[in-house]
This record gives C-alpha cells, sequence and structure tokens, in this order.
C-alpha cells in the first residue's frame, strides 16, 4: 500500500514506542458489566493528537459501551481513563463535554421539538446584559448555529426549523455540525455517515478531515472499511469486549483487518 496516509508532515511516524505526552487519550483496562453481560473485559485503547483512530469491530465486540464510556454515558467498573496527560473520571456526559470531549451517538441525541439552533445550545445557551437583568442571546445563537452548519456544507433547512421536520441524514448533519462546533479535544463519531447520501457522506468526511487538521483527534467508529482506509491514521480492532490488535493504517488493509476482526489472524 500507499503510504497516502501518512503524508502529512505534522504527523510524526509509527514507531511502535509513542512516548506518553503524544497520547491524547489513554484507556486502560477498562472493564464493564451489565448484570451478567460482560460488555468489557479489560480493554486498552490510545489516541494520538491531530489524528483520527477508528475503531472496528463485529456488532456485541464492545464498540458502542467503549464509545459510551469515553463519553461519559456509562462509568467503567474498573481501568482508568487519561486525557492531555491526567487521570479523568467522568460521572456524566457533560463531564466529559466540560473536559473538551464531543459525541455523536447513533441515536444523534437530538430534542425534536427544540428548533436547530436550540439543540445546538442546548445547556450551553448564550446571554446578554448584567446580573439578574441577563436574557437569552437568541440572535447570536442563531448566527453561530448557521455558521457551524454552513461550513459542513450540507443542504440542511433554516436553523429555526424543529428538529421533527428534518430527515435522517439533515439529523445526522445538525448532530456532527454540534460536535464539531463543540469538541476542543476528542470528536467522537459513532457511525456518522450511515445516514447520509454520497454527496453528504462526502462533505462530512471533509469535516472529519479538517477536525485532524485543526489538532482535534477524532475517534471514527465505522462498519465501512473503504471509509476507515480512507480517513484513518490508526486503527484498534476489538473482537469480545476485548481491544484485541491495532495497526497504522498506512501498514494494512481490509482482508487483514476483517481477518483481525473474525479471529482469523493473531494480533
Amino acid at each position: 500500500m500507499t503510504d497516502q496516509y501518512n503524508s502529512r508532515p505534522d504527523v510524526a511516524p509509527f514507531t511502535g514506542s509513542t512516548p506518553a505526552r503524544d497520547f491524547i487519550l489513554t484507556a486502560t483496562d477498562i472493564k464493564k458489566s451489565f448484570g451478567g453481560v460482560h460488555a468489557l473485559k479489560g480493554a486498552s485503547m490510545t489516541m494520538r493528537r491531530g489524528e483520527i483512530t477508528a475503531l472496528i469491530g463485529d456488532n456485541g465486540a464492545g464498540k458502542s459501551t467503549m464509545v459510551r464510556t469515553l463519553s461519559g454515558i456509562h462509568k467503567p467498573d474498573s481501568g482508568e481513563i487519561t486525557l492531555d496527560g491526567k487521570v479523568v473520571t467522568f460521572d456524566n456526559p457533560k463531564a466529559a463535554q466540560a473536559q473538551g470531549i464531543e459525541t455523536v451517538q447513533q441515536n444523534l441525541a437530538l430534542v425534536e421539538d427544540l428548533t436547530v439552533w436550540q439543540n445546538f445550545f442546548l445547556g450551553r445557551e448564550k446571554t446578554h446584559g448584567f446580573g439578574p437583568f441577563r436574557t437569552l442571546d437568541r440572535k447570536l445563537m442563531r448566527t453561530t448555529a448557521a455558521d457551524l452548519l454552513k461550513d459542513l456544507a450540507v443542504n440542511v433547512p433554516p436553523v429555526t426549523s424543529k428538529v421533527r421536520r428534518l430527515s435522517g441524514g439533515q439529523r445526522q448533519a445538525v448532530a456532527i455540525a454540534r460536535a464539531a462546533g463543540w469538541g476542543s479535544k476528542i470528536v467522537i463519531m459513532d457511525e456518522p455517515t450511515a445516514a447520509l447520501g454520497v454527496q453528504e457522506t462526502a462533505r462530512v468526511e471533509g469535516v472529519i478531515t479538517s477536525l485532524r487538521d485543526a489538532g482535534v483527534a477524532v475517534l471514527l467508529i465505522s462498519h465501512n472499511f473503504d471509509q476507515v482506509m480512507r480517513l484513518s491514521d490508526h486503527v484498534w480492532v476489538m473482537r469480545a469486549g476485548m481491544a484485541v490488535a491495532e495497526r497504522r493504517t498506512a501498514e494494512t488493509d481490509g482482508d487483514e483487518l476483517v481477518a483481525l476482526i473474525t479471529g482469523a489472524k493473531a494480533a
């Protein structure tokens, strides 16, 4: 394979012993059970600064549980998460967001009866005025939301439209634009283009690469191997609740990744 995925001069080549300072996130021996179901059995993974890290595996491999753990939805039963060199504990998604981690979940987490701009600023409302006389700055929030969607360049209706009137692809675009606008360190994307057409997919992939180029680390969960090979710098493979292998994207191919997912090839 070519080295096109390592062509950016700002990304150092992988040596197998990356210094800890280059990792924006490290998850070590993460375990999570739901009753008798052991979703994560001591999974460990890392993410490097300014890179797109792909997380792949069959259904039930533990990908979604790992994502929900990193984004504060689930608290791990044991294990350690280090963000930017500091051990962190997320009791809820707000805590993760406060540390600079934004997530686009498969269910999108949008409130249907609110408008697009209200969803963008839900829990983060902008105000103006002083003291007890502060009021919502609706104009600023509408303008900011419109600018973010314009940057995404997807076909969405005005930000004053209610989410319940949007198509599945339009809702996906809103959720991605919101995460891209707020994520300061890491943006986690769980199947971000699953509901999108060819043109919208290409535009969203452009947003993903632009986030990386801006120094934001992106965690991409995708069943689309072509997308993984096209976008990612590094790949982690999950199987049966464990992260069983990692590869630099430029040093692997789809056939090897399938073999790692199924267990036909050892790590």
